[in-house]
């Protein structure tokens, strides 16, 4: 009776290995599968951060160069100015003046060229260092949209 109990207890056994084998084998098939997805994510992950360490660094540099734009056009302002106030440079104001009704026993029309007050010619620089600013400003984000957000 033991020589019909072998061959079946060899073919139990071998049918266990054989099921065991198959199962570590899936097992492994889909650990390896896991794997390579968790390197492909990490792949993309690398990547992306160069490509945002590449945007920030292009921003700042843009931002630097507009940055020292506004300061330069402000500076070159502010020169301006200091020779408007100390006479060394007119504003010239593209302007007519009426002339009096009244009989002038004077012979000449005007004594002095039109000129702006000291508040409006304030005004005027502060409207034109805002603008400036503005200029630079509009110019600085159209290069960033071009730069950065197209891409």
């Amino acid at each position: 009776m033991s020589r019909y109990y072998l061959p079946i207890v060899l073919i139990a056994v071998i049918l266990v290995l054989g099921w065991a084998a198959n199962h570590y084998y899936d097992k492994a098939v889909a650990w390896r599968t896991v794997a390579k997805h968790a390197q492909e994510v990490t792949r993309q992950q690398a990547a992306t951060i160069t490509d945002m360490k590449t945007r920030q660094r292009n921003v700042a540099e843009l931002d630097k160069k507009y940055t020292k734009e506004i300061a330069d056009a402000k500076a070159r302002l502010d020169v301006f100015q200091q020779c408007v106030n100390s006479g060394n440079c007119g504003l010239r104001v593209k302007a007519t003046c009426p002339k009096g009704t009244a009989a002038s026993t004077t012979s000449m029309d005007d004594a002095a060229a039109a000129r702006l007050t000291d508040a409006a010619q304030r005004d005027y620089f502060i409207l034109r260092g805002r603008i400036i600013t503005s200029q630079n400003m509009i110019i600085g984000l159209q290069q960033y949209i071009k730069g950065q957000c197209q891409n």
